[in-house]
């Protein structure tokens, strides 16, 4: 109950800030409607006498003695004490002091909101950048390259048995067309460019999407083979169709990281971020269960083997982190994964460099720091892909943080 209050006092702070997205205000005006108290109190805060009051008397509070006091109050709830006029008034006192302290914050740069953004948003709207797009480069095993967002709906190819098709909204489908004609060593290769993400069906039923800048190998037909095995570099979402008699393998090559892998599983949706501009390869399990393996280089061998390594079985909600073939497990912040597969810039408490790289391959931009921006800074907010680059910066830029200074397609980044 507490928790949620505090979320309700972060938004109206990014309210008044200009920073929530279309999702966050939605929540937030659901919030404010369910009760004319609520509402009274959200246009209060709108009027900066009100607000500056609020916040001297919330430091005039002996803050000590008032969280103290409210953990007490938690504590007799949860024992069985019923909800009377004291509890119900502690309640409130508590929940607009949190509301207030957070708002405190950020008053500062809600009054010097519009001198900030106002200076930004001249630069930036003569560099503006569109947001990233659906397509990707589609490979061939004869070498054929067909650019998916210039190519018609229907029949793309045919080889081995196969029908390569793209369909009205979007997405490449493999399907095997004469089983009797598949043969094995016929691989294709899927790519995005920064700029461009992608969803495809292979024939055997399961689904992936690839995130900006990705790379996917994998053969046409499996129906030859003992696995099914496709090699990924960058981050993809995999919904994998179930077959008992082949096993599904992900394999990723090591990147600056050092860490390679293989990911095997039989049916399961998990998330792959192999970056290898990355510090760390990660793997996401949101449904079934997966075998994370980390591979041994060997000398001249391409991808690697498992070696006697045994890996990790991941549970749904847990995530392998992968660094120099050290495989650690801990439990997964899910919207911050796949936001990028939602549509969304999840950037909340994150290090702000890592949310930056996001930005840099949907946007195709190359980022720059200035050496007063430190990399322990942590992002905020939520933010949809599907808008203009100088949206993103701005909404980022109201946290009072850094500054942007945009060249053409180089951003660069002042504390």
């Amino acid at each position: 109950m507490f928790e949620h209050e505090f979320h309700i006092s972060e938004l109206i702070a990014r309210h008044m800030q200009g920073g929530l997205s279309i999702k966050e205000q939605t929540e937030l005006n659901m919030w404010l409607n369910s009760s004319a108290d609520r509402r009274k109190f959200f246009d209060e805060l709108q009027n900066e006498e009100v607000l500056n009051e609020k916040v001297k008397t919330f430091y005039a509070i002996d803050k000590a003695e008032l969280w103290e006091m409210t953990r007490e109050k938690i504590k007799t709830s949860r024992a069985g004490y019923k909800i009377g006029t004291k509890k119900q008034l502690w309640y409130k006192i508590t929940a607009a002091a949190a509301i207030v302290m957070i708002l405190s914050l950020g008053l500062y740069f809600y009054k010097n909101k519009s001198a900030r953004s106002g200076q930004s948003s001249i630069g930036l709207a003569k560099h503006d950048i569109a947001p990233g797009i659906s397509s990707a480069t589609l490979t061939l095993a004869n070498g054929k390259k067909i650019i998916l967002s210039d190519a018609a709906n229907g029949e793309l190819a045919k080889q081995a048995g196969i029908v390569i098709s793209k369909t009205a909204n979007g997405q490449i489908v493999y399907k095997v067309n004469n089983a009797s004609q598949t043969q094995t060593g016929q691989f294709n290769t899927l790519s995005t460019a920064k700029g461009e993400s992608y969803k495809m069906q292979l024939p055997d039923g399961t689904l992936i999407w690839l995130n900006a800048a990705t790379t996917i190998k994998y053969p046409a037909s499996f129906s030859t083979m003992k696995f099914r095995r496709v090699e990924l570099e960058g981050e993809a979402y995999f919904e994998v169709a179930k077959d008992k008699t082949k096993p599904f393998i992900v394999s990723t090559r090591p990147g600056s990281n050092g860490a390679g892998q293989e990911i095997k599983v039989l049916g399961t949706h998990f998330n792959v971020n192999s970056y290898t501009n990355e510090p760390v390869v990660t793997t996401t399990l949101l449904e079934g269960s997966v075998h994370v393996v980390p591979l041994l280089p060997l000398p001249g061998a391409g991808l690697s083997s498992s070696g006697t390594k045994v890996g990790v079985i991941l549970k749904p909600g847990q995530q392998a982190i992968n660094k120099h073939d050290d495989i650690k497990v801990v439990k997964a912040d899910l919207e911050q994964v796949i936001d990028w597969k939602q549509g969304d810039f999840y950037l909340n408490h994150i290090n702000f460099k890592t949310a930056m790289r996001k930005i840099a391959r949907w946007y195709n931009i190359e980022v720059v720091y200035d050496a007063s921006v430190s990399d322990s800074i942590e992002s905020g907010g939520w933010i949809s892909r599907n808008k203009r680059l100088s949206e993103v910066l701005q909404s980022i830029e109201a946290t009072g943080q850094v500054h942007f200074k945009v060249e053409g397609k180089k951003v660069i980044v002042f504390k």
